[in-house]
């Protein structure tokens, strides 16, 4: 006894150890988990956690069960480890004992297979054995070959042969071999007669018992002159053909049959079986029948007719037919007897039958009719409402030897009821005589009473055609365009003849045959609606009579519809007294056309409509308030109605004027442009006219310093004199060396010049502005004072003062001299802006430009040198 939680006993040395799993605590088995499985070889171990047995006696039976459930396991997981391995290795198949044999040797076929495995027990192959693919044996088993026999081979054994072996899930085909039985059964010929009668059926069988396969066998006769004919080719049901044969060939002749096989190969054709001599009878049963009295013969008169086989053979039957009805049937010979009646004429057929061998007799009999069968006629053909009609009822042949003229009646009928016991009937045509009517006609001869009935003839009157009415198709008119008119009777028996006449133009016809059926004309377009007065229409179903008459004054009531004209676009007020502001009304109005019209606007400027209006006036309009300028432009309109023709008038331009105020405006801003320009002209020509004074002036001035240019170049004595004059004596000298001099002396200086002595020449240089000495104001510019030096190297003032007023700085003597600077320049400063105006008339110097070069060639002003080649320092003025 093992206590729970006490390992288990040692396992004995096995194999295979199974180790128990634990249990749960209420004593149930757990389930085990997977082995694993070693990769290499050896035995295989498994480790199962089994729980310890429990003590208690109730749980034996469970772990019993579980240790047989997991032997069972162990098994089944052993049987899965051994993965079975095998291969095919070959498949052959051998034709014993050769693969061309003769018709009846036995053949047997070996199909071997091998197969490598690793020990697989019981391994079982399936063979299956084919014939040019078609499965004929097929065997499964252990064994590694198979043996089929073809005991004996037969032509229809012949092919290829393949074996295919399948093991488990692989499969393999041996190499095909080939075949070839030679030679074929002689058929074997059976007859159940050899003298059958002709066209005699009799059963005819043609075997090769031997043989395998479906043939196909072939039945001939050879005549007694060797002619040889296929008689019978029946459908091949195995080895063997039965049929029924039928010679209609009265003599000698020689049956025989043969057979083919079709195999993959092609056909073989057997020899022929032997010949079975035939003997045809003939038989004699064909039927001699008479007529008595003739085959011609009156109704009433009484025919017999005699059927009969001579010298019959057993069981033969004669039948008496007419029209493939029996009249009588017996065997051998009959007699049959009639009275003849109208529809008895035609053939008779005696037929006698023995077997399957017929043979018939046929004769035409004639029955003549005493009077032949009544005829009923009606007059007129064509019978109208209200006019009056006859019925008469006539024979046309009856035979007045056997009948008497005086023993014929007649009576009418109608609906099978009599209405007269006349041969003629008379009667108003309306509905209530319509119907269908008969007669018969009544004869006694010596024998007999004969009544005779006519063919049935239906009276149904017709209706005349009622007057016509005119309509156009579709309900509405279009004025300009094709249209389509219906003519209509309401009343009138088919068939009815419509007739349109058309203003100008050929009549149409048109003939309405079916009920359902309209008469439609096609009309060209017409322009005016008093044209439709001119349409007529005829309508007539009988002949001889006037027609019926439709007027086109019918067509006035149809919708008409008038396309509309042309439109025109007028504007108010007119397109050229428009003004900014106002409110312009654009009118489309046309001449003509059917209510509604549509009008639509537009302008060429813009895209899309401006408006669209539907009205019943022949006019629209359309109002455009508080006009401005980029309304200006092309407007047009267009307008349609029900005709679906659109119609646009022509363009008009508007133009949009200015309005009255800004017209004033415009006057008022032109009138202060010229006003102003006024005061420009003005402006300028008054200062035109003191540039040109003060030019003048300048010219004068210029040209007297010019002259005189000697009285510039002072000496140092003079220099040194000036030194003790007041600044105002010598500021009055310097201008009046400016400003004094005649004309006549600037005249004479000009046209004939001083030479002076040799002067000292002073480069004057370009003013430059000198930034330790303070700028001098004069008028608008700013005058610079520098000091330059001259060609020997002395120091010059630059803006013309000397350098002795310098030195010895009288701010009288510099007043003064600045003061003829300052004249000088502002002359000059005129005179080159006026030169500037004028530049185009030449390069011709100005006086002034005269004076300035004459200055710079002969002043010339001296430099006392103050020691070590300085000047002295300009004094401040």
């Amino acid at each position: 006894m093992i206590r729970r939680g006490t390992p288990p006993p040692p396992s004995p040395p096995e194999t295979l150890r199974v180790v128990p799993p634990p249990l749960p605590s209420y004593g149930t088995p757990s389930s085990p988990s997977l082995p694993s499985w070693p990769l290499s070889g050896g035995p295989l171990r498994l480790g199962f956690n089994l729980p310890a047995p429990s003590l208690r006696t109730d749980s034996r039976p469970t772990n019993l069960m579980l240790l047989l459930l997991l032997t069972c396991l162990l098994h089944s997981w052993q049987c899965a480890r051994v993965q079975s391995s095998y291969t095919i290795d070959t498949i052959s198949l051998k034709i014993l004992p050769s693969s061309t044999v003769q018709s009846g040797t036995p053949v047997t076929l070996r199909c071997q297979v091998r197969v490598s495995h690793d020990n697989i027990p019981h391994l079982t192959h399936t063979f299956q054995l084919r014939r040019d693919d078609i499965p004929i044996h097929t065997s499964t088993t252990t064994e590694d070959s198979l043996v089929y026999e073809l005991n004996p081979a037969r032509a229809a054994d012949s092919g290829s042969y393949e074996c295919r072996v399948a093991v488990k899930d692989k499969s393999r085909t041996s190499d095909s071999q080939k075949l070839d039985v030679t030679g074929l059964q002689t058929p074997i010929l059976y007859l159940n007669k050899t003298s059958p009668y002709g066209s005699e059926e009799f059963t005819a069988s043609c075997s090769a018992p031997e043989e395998k396969g479906s043939l196909i066998f072939r039945f001939f006769q050879k005549l007694r002159n060797g002619t040889i004919r296929k008689i019978k080719q029946p459908a091949p049901t195995g080895n063997s053909a039965e049929t029924t044969l039928v010679l209609r060939v009265i003599g000698d002749s020689h049956l025989y049959c043969d057979y083919e096989v079709n195999l993959v190969s092609g056909v073989r054709l057997s020899n022929s079986s032997d010949e079975i001599p035939v003997i045809v009878r003939a038989l004699y049963i064909s039927p001699i029948m008479n007529v008595l009295p003739s085959p011609e013969v009156y109704e009433g008169d009484v025919i017999e007719v005699v059927c009969k086989v001579v010298n019959p053979p057993k069981n033969v039957e004669v039948f008496l037919t007419r029209d493939r009805r029996i009249l009588k049937q017996a065997p051998v010979s009959l007699v049959h007897r009639f009275i003849a009646k109208e529809g008895d004429s035609g053939e008779l057929v005696c037929k006698a039958e023995w077997g399957n061998v017929h043979k018939e007799t046929y004769q035409t009999i004639k029955v003549k009719e005493l009077f032949s069968k009544p005829q009923l006629t009606v007059e007129p053909v064509d019978i109208f409402e209200g006019e009056l009609f006859q019925l008469t009822c006539s024979v046309s042949i009856y035979v007045p030897e056997k009948i008497s003229n005086e023993s014929m009646k007649f009576s009418i009928y109608k609906h099978h009821k009599e209405i007269t016991s006349s041969d003629t009937y008379k009667a108003v045509a309306q509905p209530s005589e319509n119907g269908n009517y008969t007669c018969k006609a009544h004869a006694t001869s010596l024998t007999h009473n004969y009544i005779k009935e006519s063919q049935k003839v239906v009276v149904k009157a017709k209706v005349p055609v009622s007057k016509p009415m005119l309509s156009v198709v579709g309900g509405t008119l279009v004025l300009g365009k094709h249209f389509q008119l219906l003519c209509h009777s309401d009343n009138g028996t088919l068939p009815i003849t419509y007739t349109l006449l058309f203003p100008e133009s050929q009549n149409k016809v048109a003939v309405v045959n079916k009920p359902g059926e309209r008469a439609i004309f096609n009309s060209s377009a017409i322009y005016k609606t008093l044209v439709l007065n001119n349409f007529l229409c005829h309508a007539k179903n009988r002949q001889g009579r006037p027609p019926e008459v439709g007027l086109g004054q019918q067509l006035l009531h149809s919708h008409i519809i008038e396309p509309v004209s042309k439109p025109v676009l007028t504007t108010l007020p007119g397109a050229g007294d428009i003004s900014e502001g106002q409110d312009v009304t654009l009118l489309c109005s046309v001449q003509r056309g059917s209510p509604p019209v549509s009008y639509t606007w537009y302008h060429t400027e813009t895209k899309g409509a401006l408006a669209s209006q539907t009205s019943n006036n022949l006019e629209g309009s359309h109002s455009i308030g508080d006009v401005r300028a980029e309304q200006r432009g092309g407007y047009y309109c267009v307008s349609s109605n029900p005709a679906n023709e659109t119609k646009q008038s022509l363009t008009v331009t508007i133009t949009v004027n200015m309005a009255g105020w800004k017209k004033g405006l415009v006057a008022f801003m032109i009138i202060c442009i010229l006003l102003i320009l006024a005061l420009i002209l003005i402006v300028v020509f008054k200062r035109r006219l003191l540039l040109f004074k003060r030019r003048r002036t300048g010219e004068l001035s210029v040209k007297s310093a010019s002259t005189k240019a000697e009285r510039l170049s002072l000496t140092q004595a003079e220099a040194n004199d000036a030194a003790n004059v007041t600044p105002g004596m010598i500021g009055k000298s310097v201008w009046s060396e400016h400003a004094s001099g005649s004309e006549s002396e600037d005249q004479s200086s000009v046209t004939a010049p001083e030479k002076p002595q040799e002067p000292r020449y002073t480069e004057v240089q370009p003013i430059q502005a000198d930034p330790n000495r303070a700028p001098v104001k004069k008028g608008t510019e700013t005058v610079y004072s520098e000091v330059r030096k001259s060609k020997q190297g002395a120091p010059e003032q630059a803006d013309g003062t000397s350098l002795s007023q310098q030195q010895f700085g009288d701010p009288a003597l510099c007043r003064s001299s600045q003061g003829s600077l300052e004249y000088a320049e502002l002359n000059h400063d005129t005179h080159h802006s006026h030169s500037e105006d004028q530049g185009n008339h030449g390069d011709h110097h100005t006086v002034q430009e005269d004076y300035i070069d004459e200055i710079d060639d002969n002043v010339q002003i001296p430099i006392p040198d103050h020691g070590e080649g300085n000047p002295d320092p300009t004094p401040d003025c």
